[in-house]
């Protein structure tokens, strides 16, 4: 079992000023995709003091067109002669980092070009379709002394921050276990990317990382994963459930459905007391309730700016200033383990994608 990593961003120490402050030099952001995620967190971009909505690019010109009017983008670029729409927006030298929200199937392609180009990249989670494809591109921004994170946009925010805070003080003593489920009853389309499988639809890769993290930031990787789930006649997984084993006799439990509304809570379990979400989904929540040696619990809450992406943004912006290849709080090597993990239950689950034959 590796030691949980427990780096928390300077945007959120007490005291710290908001992540919207500018932290150094402007920096020229390129957005792929024009869809909901780009959307919110275009806007919270668009909060930084020393960021610049500089280029969108979409398939679609009209798409890329009204999301740049929208948000106030200085260019937008569309698929043309035979050449993607983020190609000619990674051709554009003013670029200085993207923001990659394509569905995960395109993930690999798009960062590998982007990087390729000499930008700077955020991907939006999860990061790659298997580690394989995450692999090749960590070493591919190493090689090019280029910075690559995933965004995992819980990790950097107030509340979960203050939850591992807790957890790691000793006030739960030895924490026994974890649970944590997130999930909606999603609507069968098969347009939709959520049931698509040449997009890496399903419940897996779109929701369980949020109460992965959970399990992650509580006990870190764990020795064992047990998985079982359900798949649709397209190969899709509509629901899955882990159960990760700890030295000692630690577990987690981790559920996540497009079929079934869920509490969508994270509990945190220790010889001493416990810790729960609420306030909101785990993945980002507005309270935290902790109850210790049978005492009243008491609730504490959090606010976030903005939509609560601009906590990671500031984030992939102090390191881009600072020279660093990487976040100290959302490693590659997280990224890569994860991934590992993901493709062991996928292997247990027979779930495969296209992406896995390359």
């Amino acid at each position: 079992m590796s030691t949980p990593r427990l780096v928390r961003p300077p945007c959120v120490e007490p005291g710290a000023p908001s992540p919207a402050a500018a932290t150094g030099r402007p920096l020229r952001w390129g957005v792929v995709s024009t869809g909901g995620i780009a959307a919110k967190v275009t806007a919270d971009i668009a909060l930084l003091e020393d960021a610049v909505l500089h280029g969108v690019s979409s398939r679609n010109a009209d798409s890329a067109a009204e999301f740049a009017g929208r948000f106030g983008f200085e260019t937008s670029h569309s698929d043309s002669d035979g050449v993607p729409g983020y190609q000619h927006l990674f051709d554009d030298p003013l670029v200085d980092v993207v923001y990659v929200a394509t569905p995960h199937a395109q993930h690999y392609e798009v960062a590998k070009a982007a990087l390729n180009s000499g930008k700077h990249v955020l991907c939006e989670k999860t990061f790659t379709i298997n580690a394989r494809e995450a692999e090749e591109l960590i070493t591919l921004a190493g090689e090019k002394n280029l910075f690559l994170m995933e965004a995992v946009w819980s990790r950097f925010l107030p509340s979960i921050n203050r939850a591992w805070d807790i957890i790691h003080s000793g006030e739960l003593g030895r924490i026994g276990w974890v649970q944590a489920d997130l999930g909606f009853p999603a609507p069968a389309d098969p347009s939709s990317r959520l049931w698509d499988p040449q997009a890496g639809g399903g419940a897996l890769l779109d929701l369980t990382v949020y109460p992965l993290t959970w399990a992650l930031g509580s006990l870190g990787f764990p020795s064992s994963v047990a998985a079982s789930g359900n798949l649709n006649d397209d190969g899709v997984d509509t629901q899955n459930a882990l159960t990760l084993g700890y030295e000692g006799g630690t577990h987690a439990q981790l559920t996540s459905s497009l079929v079934a509304s869920c509490p969508g809570t994270a509990t945190v379990a220790g010889s001493k007391g416990w810790l729960r979400t609420g306030g909101g989904n785990l993945h980002s929540p507005g309270e935290l309730i902790i109850g210790v040696n049978r005492e009243e619990p008491r609730v504490e809450t959090f606010g976030v700016v903005g939509g609560g992406y601009t906590y990671e943004l500031r984030e992939v912006t102090r390191c881009i200033q600072s020279g660093l290849l990487e976040s100290p709080t959302m490693p590659l090597d997280d990224t890569l383990q994860t991934l590992r993990l993901l493709d062991g239950v996928r292997a247990q689950l027979g779930l495969r994608y296209a992406n896995d034959a390359v």
